[in-house]
């Protein structure tokens, strides 16, 4: 098909990534999802169904994006839709936290954003169009303790959204985030794991008292993805269940 649109959703084996992908598969949109686990992003294929393309992609390996890329715009001709969703975290007191541990998570969370977003652009810039969705975190809007590394990353992440707004939109290319509150995935088990006092704190701060799931995101994703989005482009998006303006 001519106009089939052609998504990458990084980290789309599980979690936020898998649901922006069934969304967007479901809108009739072509998506890659990358990850470093073939077999787990072979069964999220097999579940997304025909629309959805498999590929094992560890975004700590940043010399290995560009060629991706590459072969992506090679076979269709273009990449339409970005959605940096690749990310890891780190929870552990600052004073423990080794330069090797930051350096990895700026590695994956922030620098292999950057390096896969140069490389879609330069596909999108001979159409003057495209679509760049970064996720952040709530990580980005306050002080949490003992994610020193992640809340760099999702900072600077927002911060490089605006930038890239800036530059690209002159060019057809639109640059968004979506910043999430809670929401029911692994790793935000994993962050309360053991920590119940943590997790009693974020429900009693959010005014719609409850977790969100991950289709909320995909939703906000679709919406920022698609024309009715048009004339957005710099914005970070929190959904949040208003935890961000909770007290």
């Amino acid at each position: 098909m001519i106009n089939q649109l052609i998504a990458i959703v990084t980290g789309g084996g599980s979690g936020i990534g898998f649901a922006v992908a069934r969304k967007f598969t479901e809108n009739g949109v072509l998506t890659y999802i990358t990850g470093r686990d073939r077999e787990k992003l072979e069964n999220a294929a097999k579940e997304l169904g025909e629309l959805c393309r498999p590929a094992r992609l560890d975004m700590n390996e940043l010399d290995k994006i560009p060629g991706f890329i590459q072969e992506v715009a090679a076979r269709h001709g273009h990449v339409d839709i970005l959605v940096n969703n690749a990310g890891i975290n780190l929870k552990k007191h600052l004073t423990e936290v080794t330069d090797e541990e930051f350096q990895r998570i700026i590695t994956t969370n922030l620098t292999a954003a950057f390096v896969i977003s140069r490389e879609a652009v330069r596909s999108m810039l001979p159409r003057k169009k495209g679509c760049i969705i970064h996720i952040s975190s709530m990580a980005a809007h306050y002080g949490i303790p003992n994610v020193v590394a992640y809340s760099a990353s999702k900072t600077g992440l927002e911060g490089m959204t605006r930038s890239m707004a800036v530059d690209l939109s002159p060019e057809g290319i639109r640059v968004n985030c979506i910043a999430p509150g809670y929401i029911v995935t692994a790793m935000t088990s994993k962050a309360f794991n053991g920590d119940p006092q943590r997790q009693s704190k974020v429900l009693s701060r959010t005014p719609m008292g409850k977790m969100g799931n991950p289709e909320d995101i995909a939703n906000a994703a679709w919406f920022l993805a698609s024309d009715q989005a048009a004339f957005i482009t710099g914005e970070v998006l929190k959904v949040d269940g208003g935890n961000s303006i909770g007290f």
